[in-house]
């Protein structure tokens, strides 16, 4: 273990480089060298301040640390991970039931839509047909009314042709003679 204050002393006043780091939410692992020494540090981040500190004299033992410490917090994050996998889930089966209301919605215009215009049309239709047959009918009478005319003028010629003498044709002048 290392002494937390003197390492937040060096990292202060930048005595220290970092040699790798890894991050996941709100922890992080740091591997930093101290030439002066020379030592090495591995630092546990937790909401940017220094939670716990280790210290080696060689690169080989700080590396299998920082290689414990970032195993330490992939399974301290493991309910984290698995909390914004779930979260993203939901907001996308949320999404996806969104729009299949909105598409529900409007399928349901779509049929209501239909719905009027064929009873508007359906309307109109059964109107049309009841017009044509009353212009049928006033066909049929109209046709009624011209034939009785017709026959009454052919009846009145030809009672006016039987008060009238009957006139030969020239046809019938050249037979004569």
């Amino acid at each position: 273990m290392a002494d937390v204050t003197e390492l937040q002393r060096l990292v202060a006043t930048e005595s220290i480089v970092q040699f790798r780091s890894f991050r996941s939410f709100d922890y992080s692992a740091v591997l930093l060298f101290h030439g002066d020494a020379p030592d090495y540090y591995v630092a546990l981040y937790h909401d940017a301040e220094i939670w716990r500190a280790f210290v080696a004299v060689d690169l080989e033992p700080a590396e299998a640390v920082f290689r414990n410490v970032q195993d330490q917090i992939i399974k301290m994050t493991e309910g984290e991970t698995r909390r914004a996998q779930i979260r993203s889930q939901n907001e996308r089966v949320a999404r996806a039931v969104r729009q299949s209301e909105a598409l529900a919605e409007r399928l349901r215009n779509d049929i209501e839509r239909d719905v009027t215009q064929t009873q508007l049309s359906n309307a109109k239709q059964h109107d049309i047909r009841r017009e044509l047959a009353q212009l049928e009918a006033q066909r049929v009478a109209v046709q009624a009314q011209l034939n009785r005319a017709v026959r009454q003028v052919h009846s009145l010629r030809l009672t006016n042709n039987e008060g009238l003498p009957h006139l030969q044709t020239r046809r019938d002048d050249g037979s004569r003679k």
